[in-house]
């Protein structure tokens, strides 16, 4: 049987829940946060998302590997199932943007992105997920028909993040007032910048925060 402790250590639980890949314990106290009117929101980004990000340095420190990713995975979302609908329903009183995200071309590592999308779900954005290994042509033609305020960059191999300056480019010609984030295991603000970036994040919930912040929410 699950044990649940005390509300002041909810969000630190839900953490340990998703880094313990526990289903069942994420689940149920992502439901006690329902039932003691704890902001479904706040339990996302302080527990879902902060359990996630441990795992991800994990894996960066060769501690947890693919399988423990995936597992963690599935725990965070056994939580965020049951919080997403009640997040909507806040967020739309929060005004969000339209993002398109995606992996350059050369890079299949995308469980860093599908981190960032799932926290830009509950943040309540509309997303355009172009998945891993997408070339230049692809993101600019997406953005000629979704017309995003936001497109994000992802990438994990230092040979991989070297397509991010064309891509960034090929975007600033064509629409000049777009938003181009950047982000991944090699990466820096200091290399965002020389890349011609507008924001960068070392992180899925500093990278919704940087979003909003760039856009002007």
């Amino acid at each position: 049987m699950t044990v649940i402790g005390p509300k002041v250590d909810i969000m630190k639980r839900l953490h340990d829940a998703v880094v313990n890949y526990d289903e069942e314990t994420c689940a149920a106290l992502c439901r006690q946060v329902l039932d003691e009117d704890i902001d479904p929101y706040k339990a996302v980004m302080e527990g879902l998302a902060a359990g996630m990000k441990t795992a991800g340095d994990l894996y960066e420190a060769n501690e947890y590997f693919v399988p423990e990713l995936l597992l963690c995975s599935d725990a965070l979302y056994a939580g965020l199932n049951i919080l997403k609908p009640h997040i909507k329903i806040e967020t739309n009183k929060r005004k969000s943007g339209k993002i398109i995200m995606g992996v350059v071309e050369g890079d299949i590592h995308d469980i860093g992105k599908n981190l960032l999308r799932t926290m830009f779900e509950a943040a309540g954005w509309e997303i355009h997920d172009l998945g891993k290994d997408v070339k230049l042509e692809r993101f600019v033609e997406e953005q000629d028909n979704f017309q995003a305020d936001v497109i994000a960059l992802s990438a994990l191999m230092t040979t991989s993040m070297l397509a991010m300056p064309n891509i960034i480019k090929a975007f600033k010609n064509r629409t000049p007032k777009v938003i181009v984030m950047v982000g991944g295991a090699p990466l820096s603000g200091e290399t965002a910048k020389q890349y011609g970036a507008d924001g960068y994040a070392d992180d899925a919930v500093g990278a919704v925060q940087e979003a909003r912040r760039l856009i002007g929410l």
